[in-house]
């Protein structure tokens, strides 16, 4: 049986480096401190025996030797480009099996939303947790063939357009919507509910 993958998409935790959007609204050190201790609570959250987890950490070298995230946990580098090819590289490169990336911006994520995620690749090619804003929290892939060669081609990253022009990317694929989760991108956010609601 091959073996699903969760991969969780992390920066370093420093100051001006990492939610620099949040950190206009309540001071860069604040955001960082935030940002390592949602992190620190996910983890704990998805860690799970279902599936292996693995951090992909930016920067590369500063991420792999990093005594911040948990030693015990595989660490992949990102690697250059866009959020598009460092994702569609992580795709083409783990071992076989379901993958899914999230972001660790998002304070609502359970291993039940991740559950569903894997158990909707069962019966689709992809799979999208989406956002309020436009984007999303979550993409999968089932990965029984090739990786789509268009897959993220003309995405507008943090935009409105982000979900749609994804979903175009995987044209011809079967794709699952699951719950829409809200991300921090603001300070305003802070102190929004993480949406829960059905897609």
């Amino acid at each position: 049986m091959t073996q699903q993958t969760l991969v969780v998409m992390l920066k370093e935790p420093r100051p001006g480096r990492v939610k620099t959007r949040l950190g206009r609204g309540i001071g860069m050190v604040a955001a960082a401190w935030w940002f390592r201790h949602q992190v620190a609570r996910l983890l704990r959250r998805v860690e799970d025996p279902r599936w292996r987890l693995v951090l992909a950490v930016s920067p590369d070298r500063d991420g792999l030797a990093s005594r911040v995230w948990p030693a015990h946990l595989p660490r992949v580098p990102q690697g250059r480009g866009d959020l598009g090819d460092r994702m569609a590289r992580l795709f083409r490169s783990l071992p076989p099996g379901p993958v899914c990336i999230i972001g660790a911006d998002i304070p609502g994520i359970e291993a039940p939303h991740i559950a569903r995620a894997f158990a909707a690749l069962g019966h689709h090619d992809a799979v999208i947790g989406p956002a309020p804003d436009g984007g999303y929290w979550l993409i999968g892939l089932r990965r029984t063939g090739a990786v789509p060669a268009r897959l993220f081609d003309g995405v507008r990253w943090s935009s409105e357009h982000t979900r749609a022009d994804t979903i175009h990317s995987l044209k011809g694929q079967r794709i699952a919507l699951i719950e829409t989760l809200r991300d921090v991108d603001e300070a305003r956010d802070l102190s929004r509910p993480t949406a829960r609601t059905q897609a």
